[in-house]
């Protein structure tokens, strides 16, 4: 939340708990947006920082991937996990049949 109490986030949030791939670990999705997600890893990334990720989606049709490039805004230490809020700047979506592997952080 902004400081003046306004809500700066611009696109409706879905709570969710999809898995990740992040560089050589994995998450999980708290919350996702067209524009951004907040998820939870092991990873110790930075704010500013640049990543890839990739978010496994189960359809009716099958399992797909979300392959997305975008940048950190916030990170918050949940005990060994930590909670990385960023805002995506590409995506996209990609048949995937098994589990999201890992991608490198970029």
């Amino acid at each position: 939340m902004a400081r003046d109490g306004a809500e700066r986030r611009t696109e409706e949030r879905v709570r969710a708990a999809l898995p990740v791939g992040l560089g050589n670990v994995t998450g999980v999705t708290r919350d996702v947006s067209a524009s951004g997600v907040y998820f939870e890893t092991a990873a110790a990334v930075a704010p500013g920082q640049r990543i890839k990720l990739g978010i496994a989606i189960d359809t009716a049709g099958g399992q797909i991937a979300l392959w997305c490039q975008g940048i950190v805004l916030r990170v918050d230490k949940h005990g060994p996990q930590y909670g990385v809020a960023a805002r995506l700047l590409e995506s996209e979506v990609r048949a995937q049949p098994a589990a999201v592997p890992a991608v490198n952080s970029a």
